[in-house]
């Protein structure tokens, strides 16, 4: 075993930050021996040093830029947001020729290759396994396991949140406005759930991916984003007599010599393995071309699973010779080329609230026909006298630009009360 001890210093000791500690602290001879030198925490920055947290404060620093001027030889950064202290401290411990270990998503989606640069300019790691998808090794496996064939396309769940919320709504037919309350009671939303429900918080994790898996440049704002704020436990039903479920998506892909990057809720079918991740859990499904397709799932967020991803970096951080940030080195990273996102072309599931008066069928169906998309089925039910009543259908594969113009024509009727709903259907 190396006699020199490695030194820790951890900014931030919220949830995963508390969790990296008492790993530490239960752990830290067995992992000190996977390392090959003993692993030693020598510092700590937080908020509040008067907050009881059940351990130690060891070397409790009150500015956390001290972190990436002291004696540390990796700095985890567990503090989050892509501007402000974060930024600073990265790059402050990557200008020291500090390693570097964090979960921030969001610093990394922004700035991710200008901090590769830096890391790799001065001979140090930068590591983020825990910044998209909690516990699942999804980051290693794109940089390293899965690089003997070109990836095609990656598709995951990555938003626990939004994922508890829409398998709730499923179970017990209640709206997102109802089970958005319980998930904020329950801790598994936040006080401001619009990161989560937006879909911001899976872009962020989205741009990491497509960077590993298509070696370009972080890219966040080429994402196309939608929330699931508009779903209703009306289309989980529609979903569900279809024979699909309702999960959001993030999709990076190869379309033509662009990539496509969205996040959006989708129609996956029942017996399709992201169907059927549940509750707070992440899946993602990865596309290597002729090696086949990949699917990985576990728990996406929460103290363990993703101090577990934090506690896997720094041992790697320890034990091997840094390596290119994004599997490549970060010079050879080209400029994302974005394809056209309303060309991308997949069944629909379209649903219209009505009147319920003759000619409003043979209205939408005209709309429909002159922007060139077909129908594969529908369903239309009555309801009380005076009540709108959906109509909802199944389209071929049209490209989102034909249905996006027919359902803006069909919107002009005062025929239709609210504003028709599209939701794509991904072959996942």
């Amino acid at each position: 075993m190396n006699k020199s001890p490695f030194r820790i210093a951890i900014a931030g000791l919220g949830t995963v930050g508390g969790g990296v500690v008492k790993a530490l602290t239960a752990r830290g001879e067995e992992l000190s021996r996977r390392a090959g030198r003993e692993l030693k925490l020598v510092s700590v920055s937080a908020r509040d040093p008067r907050k009881a947290r059940g351990y130690a404060l060891t070397g409790w620093t009150a500015d956390p830029l001290e972190l990436a001027r002291g004696e540390a030889d990796v700095v985890v950064e567990l503090i989050g947001g892509d501007e402000g202290i974060a930024r600073d401290l990265v790059t402050l411990a990557l200008k020291n020729g500090k390693h570097v270990v964090t979960a921030n998503k969001a610093l990394l989606a922004r700035h991710g290759t200008e901090l590769a640069e830096l890391a790799e300019s001065r001979g140090v790691t930068l590591k983020f396994e825990a910044a998209a998808a909690g516990g699942i090794p999804i980051l290693k496996a794109l940089r390293e396991g899965l690089i003997a064939q070109p990836i095609e396309a990656v598709k995951g769940i990555l938003n626990g949140t939004c994922n508890y919320i829409l398998t709730e709504m499923e179970s017990s037919g209640r709206s997102f406005a109802a089970v958005l309350k319980e998930a904020q009671a329950r801790g598994y939303a936040e006080a401001d759930p619009t990161l989560d429900v937006g879909g911001g918080d899976t872009a962020h994790k989205l741009a990491l991916l497509s960077s590993l898996a298509f070696g370009t440049r972080p890219d966040l704002d080429s994402i196309s984003v939608e929330g699931i704020e508009h779903i209703t436990p009306d289309d989980i039903a529609y979903a569900r007599e279809f024979g699909f479920r309702i999960k959001l998506l993030g999709v990076t892909r190869r379309v033509g010599e662009g990539i496509e990057q969205k996040v959006h809720p989708s129609m996956v079918r029942q017996r399709s393995p992201l169907a059927n991740v549940d509750g707070a859990q992440n899946g993602v499904m990865v596309d290597a071309g002729a090696a086949g397709s990949f699917f990985f799932s576990g728990r996406g967020a929460g103290e363990t699973p993703t101090a577990s991803a934090v506690i896997a970096d720094i041992v790697e951080a320890a034990s091997e010779t840094p390596s290119p940030v994004f599997g490549r080195p970060a010079r050879s990273l080209t400029r994302l080329v974005p394809a056209d996102a309303k060309a991308a072309v997949s069944p629909w599931y379209l649903r219209f609230e009505v009147l319920d008066v003759p000619g409003v069928l043979a209205l939408i169906a005209g709309h429909l026909a002159e922007a060139g998309v077909s129908i594969e089925s529908m369903i239309q039910r009555g309801r009380d006298p005076g009540e709108p009543v959906a109509i909802v259908m199944i389209t071929h594969e049209t490209a989102q630009a034909n249905v996006e113009r027919a359902l803006k024509a069909i919107a002009a009727s005062d025929k239709v009360r609210s504003r028709p709903c599209m939701i794509p259907m991904e072959a996942a």
